[in-house]
């Protein structure tokens, strides 16, 4: 008989029938018990024989879903490089998919909070469990998938970090932002993009890939044809949005990119910048939480959602921080 659990993000439900076992997690009870039924009718219907699977390592198996899935993904680099750090680190990632346990992800889970953060964790295991589960419903190399059975680590507190007007200041004026003038130095081209994401709510890499067709200046938007969760966007410009925009986009052809600066020396940049100025904890993607939350204060929240490309409103509040004396002085 199935047995069913209550659990963040959802139900599981677990069948263990005839020598087989198999688990999934769904957003309701409803749902987890309907899948149950029919996956017990299944095994029974297969007279306890176990499903066959295809002999795939765990090595075969990541190489295949870099090749084969991470290309349809906004994040295809940086999950590339997790899936290459995966098939160098893991020991047992020459063992055959249909063979490794829960166990074995429990265990290198507590590896790896000893070194990284929970967070950083929690996104591996979601990896790992999206290469599982394609191979379990799709390859057949394997009949469950391990990490949908293994403790995930508690989500750390929310991140609260606002960006002061001083710290705005100091930064601008090391990286050498002139008002109004086209960016010649890599420095001043962060300092428009650092300005440009506090007024748009944009991430780095949003702004930092627009090309100068993406940006109707006077119909005041930019066009984002892909961001991160795989959907288009149109992010409205405030006034002073559009000013900040109107030096890059001067001059460029439709495809020409409005930033010659890439993310990556754009983060080792703005740390350095940072540092040198002893401003304690300050990460560019600290703009998204001040940009939400300077907006929150013009807009309705399902407007906000739109600008911000939240599909549920659970996420948007993550980056919502409003200080007590701010909501305070809105209530008079």
């Amino acid at each position: 008989m199935a047995s069913y659990r209550k659990r963040s993000g959802g139900w599981r439900a677990e069948v263990a029938k005839l020598g087989v076992r198999d688990s999934q997690t769904f957003d309701t009870k409803a749902a987890a018990v309907a899948w149950a039924t029919a996956r017990e009718v299944e095994i029974a219907s297969q007279n306890g024989k176990s499903r066959s699977t295809v002999a795939m390592t765990l090595s075969e198996a990541l190489r295949r879903y870099k090749r084969d899935v991470s290309p349809t993904k906004a994040g295809q680099r940086w999950e590339a490089l997790r899936l290459d750090n995966f098939d160098k680190s893991l020991e047992w990632v020459g063992e055959l998919m249909s063979s490794i346990t829960s166990d074995q992800i429990a265990q290198w889970r507590d590896s790896r909070l000893k070194t990284v953060q929970t967070s950083t964790v929690r996104r591996e295991m979601t990896l790992l469990s999206s290469v599982f589960e394609i191979a379990r419903t799709e390859w057949k190399a394997c009949l469950v998938n391990p990490v949908r059975d293994t403790r995930r680590p508690s989500n750390m507190p929310h991140r609260e970090r606002r960006v002061a007007q001083s710290e705005i200041t100091a930064l601008i004026n090391r990286l050498g932002f002139v008002e109004g003038q086209p960016p010649t130095t890599m420095l001043q081209e962060l300092a428009y993009a650092f300005l440009i994401a506090i007024e748009t709510a944009m991430r780095q890499g949003e702004i930092l890939g627009m090309t100068a067709k993406w940006v109707k200046l006077p119909e005041r938007f930019v066009r984002l044809p892909k961001t991160k969760n795989g959907s288009s966007r149109n992010v409205p410009l405030s006034r002073r949005a559009g000013e900040l925009l109107e030096p890059l986009y001067r001059g460029k052809g439709p495809d020409d990119r409005l930033f010659r600066l890439e993310s990556g020396s754009a983060d080792t940049l703005f740390r350095r910048i940072r540092d040198e100025l002893k401003i304690d904890g300050l990460t560019f993607h600290d703009t998204r939480h001040e940009a939400i939350t300077r907006l929150a204060r013009k807009v309705d929240v399902l407007d906000l959602a739109r600008i911000t490309g939240h599909k549920d409103l659970k996420s948007l509040m993550v980056y919502y921080n409003a200080t007590a004396a701010e909501l305070a002085e809105r209530l008079g």
